[in-house]
């Protein structure tokens, strides 16, 4: 379970520090970039490497959990391979491209000089989708990327906030959990866009499996008591989809739950 912060609205890098050891605290396990924040004047990616990372480190000698962040170094290549080796030098164990912005060669090159996970946003995929005579579906471009050395790929999620049908969405991610001829490794794909409590049984009973990363941005931060309790919610709702009991009647004795089915409506 994870969430997505968002300097790219502003914050420093001590203020997106701060927020991610309210996170860390509450026990969430996967943290990334906003897809449009990687290296900019009021966030420059050296400093929040280091402010994220002081507080993750300190988090993980206290409690012996490493909470994954997946900097965003999206840039060229040389861009790219020096935001890999900050990440690497600060302890951090996890990189994040836009895929279709760098491209294969791009993808490909950070994979020879990475030795850290890749996490890969589908940014800009729609132009590949949006009309049936031009481009490709998912599970066609998944391929690709997979093959250039992606870790995690995104596929959206289901009743998302894009123009995506919730099967084309499965598709996708089945299609992320299926081995290649000649690879055999397969990728984890992530869900996000527009992700609560709500969709977590839909999620788990339509894909078969929690081979997944589930991203929820105001889904945790919009909680009305606060991230730390939008972070419990999550977790109680892949609770209660893994034991396939209904949302509302796990709520009843989960008061987090409880008020994020209430938040975010049906």
């Amino acid at each position: 379970i994870g969430t997505i912060i968002k300097p790219s609205v502003g914050l420093t890098p001590q203020a997106t520090a701060d927020l991610i050891k309210t996170l860390c605290e509450a026990g969430l396990d996967f943290i990334k970039d906003d897809e449009l924040q990687s290296n900019s004047p009021h966030s420059p990616l050296e400093e929040r490497v280091k402010a994220v990372m002081t507080v993750v480190n300190d988090h993980a000698e206290r409690t012996g959990k490493k909470v994954m962040i997946a900097f965003n170094i999206t840039g060229d290549l040389d861009d790219m391979r020096r935001g890999h080796d900050i990440v690497l030098e600060n302890g951090g164990t996890c990189v994040m491209v836009n895929l279709s912005s760098v491209g294969l060669a791009g993808v490909i090159e950070l994979r020879r000089h990475s030795q850290l996970p890749i996490h890969g946003h589908r940014a800009g995929w729609g132009m590949f989708s949006r009309h049936s005579l031009l481009g490709m579906e998912y599970p066609a471009f998944q391929k690709f990327f997979r093959v250039a050395g992606v870790d995690h790929l995104h596929v959206n999620g289901l009743r998302n906030k894009f123009c995506e049908s919730d099967t084309s969405v499965i598709a996708s991610a089945r299609a992320c959990l299926t081995p290649m001829p000649g690879i055999g490794a397969v990728v984890m794909p992530v869900f996000s866009s527009g992700q609560s409590a709500r969709q977590a049984p839909d999620t788990y009973r339509e894909l078969g499996s929690a081979d997944l990363l589930y991203l929820a941005g105001g889904g945790i931060l919009a909680h009305p008591a606060g991230p730390a309790a939008g972070v419990k919610a999550l977790q109680q709702a892949w609770e209660a989809a893994l034991s396939s009991i209904p949302l509302s009647d796990y709520a009843a004795t989960c008061p987090e739950l409880a008020a994020e089915l209430e938040r975010f409506g049906s």
